[in-house]
């Protein structure tokens, strides 16, 4: 009996060391895993690289349909401004000069000679300044006919009823000051006209309507009597005097050729009297590599005879027609 004790004690024994052994064992078994799995000591970021400047303006560029859309209809009519709407352009340039009687007309040319009948009309009359023509009879020419059958009937309109046009489709006007020098006054008289037809009310002024003028003058006149008109000087201003300009333009409306990143830099740098930096838009540009190339050197907007094609070229929001196929009471 005290043998069989004796066994027993001794098992006893061996099974407590046993156990120890594996207790032992499972926390050296933890130690390693908590060892194994503890996070690696933090690494400081790098600093993150400067993002590369973009090569292109990230707002759409602008486009102006020069004279409406003289690819597709009679330039400076109304049938070229609803062709524009039609493609979808915003934004469209014309010309305004005076009647011998003082009405205010839409016509690019100092002549009736090449965009009318008037050669035909008035035979005696060479060479056919609009100044010395009435505004009744230059209602009597044909403005289309030239261009295509189509357009035969097409007239030569009033600003006022372009502005009313325009009014209709909800375009914007750049509007320019057609050789100010043979029209003493039209500076006021353009103003008087665009204000009483409500175009100079804040909507408008503040995002429908820019006048233009390759006549500094003109522009200074302009800013004088309504400061509130934005305005644009058209030509190649050197860049030692750009900021000659500030006073009283806001944005260079210059020839394709002298637009390079320089100038488009320099123009940015000055404050305008509307606009924190200047604007620079480009003409007449037809070719969609030209009109690239051009937002890649940071031009805001594009002037072109085919608006469609620069829009498509250059960006932005996607065409659409500004107003209905067959709207009722369009004229």
């Amino acid at each position: 009996m005290r043998h069989r004790t004796a066994v027993f004690t001794v098992v006893g024994a061996l099974c407590g060391v046993l156990a120890l052994i594996l207790a032992l064992s499972a926390d050296s078994t933890r130690a390693t895993t908590i060892a194994t799995v503890a996070p690696v000591a933090t690494v400081a970021p790098t600093a993150p690289t400067a993002p590369t400047a973009p090569t292109a303006p990230t707002a759409p560029t602008t486009v102006f349909g020069h004279r409406g859309a003289p690819a597709h209809a009679p330039e400076n009519t109304l049938g070229s401004v609803r062709e524009a709407a039609d493609l979808g352009v915003e934004w469209v340039e014309n010309d305004v000069q005076r009647t011998r009687d003082g009405a205010l007309v839409v016509i690019h040319d100092t002549t009736l000679k090449r965009t009318t009948d008037a050669e035909r009309r008035y035979p005696g009359r060479s060479p056919w300044a609009v100044g010395s023509f009435t505004l009744a009879e230059i209602e009597q020419l044909d403005a289309g006919g030239w261009f295509g059958p189509g357009f035969r009937g097409e007239r030569v309109p009033t600003l006022q009823e372009y502005l009313s046009l325009l009014d209709r489709t909800g375009q914007s006007l750049l509007l320019e000051l057609k050789q100010p020098e043979l029209y003493p006054g039209i500076e006021r008289q353009t103003l008087d006209t665009l204000g009483r037809a409500g175009w100079l009310d804040g909507p408008h002024l503040t995002r429908r309507l820019i006048v233009q003028s390759f006549s500094a003058p003109a522009l200074r006149t302009t800013h004088r009597l309504r400061p509130e008109v934005r305005t644009g000087f058209l030509g190649n201003v050197p860049l030692s005097r750009l900021g000659q300009y500030a006073a009283f333009v806001d944005e260079f409306n210059t020839e394709q050729g002298a637009v390079t990143s320089a100038y488009v830099k320099a123009v940015h740098a000055l404050r305008s009297p509307h606009w924190p930096r200047m604007r620079v838009n480009a003409w007449t540009v037809d070719s969609a590599d030209a009109a690239r190339a051009l937002v890649r050197r940071g031009v805001d907007g594009v002037i072109s005879n085919r608006p469609d094609v620069i829009r498509r070229a250059t960006g932005g929001h996607p065409l659409r027609p500004l107003r209905p196929a067959r709207a009722p009471g369009f004229a």
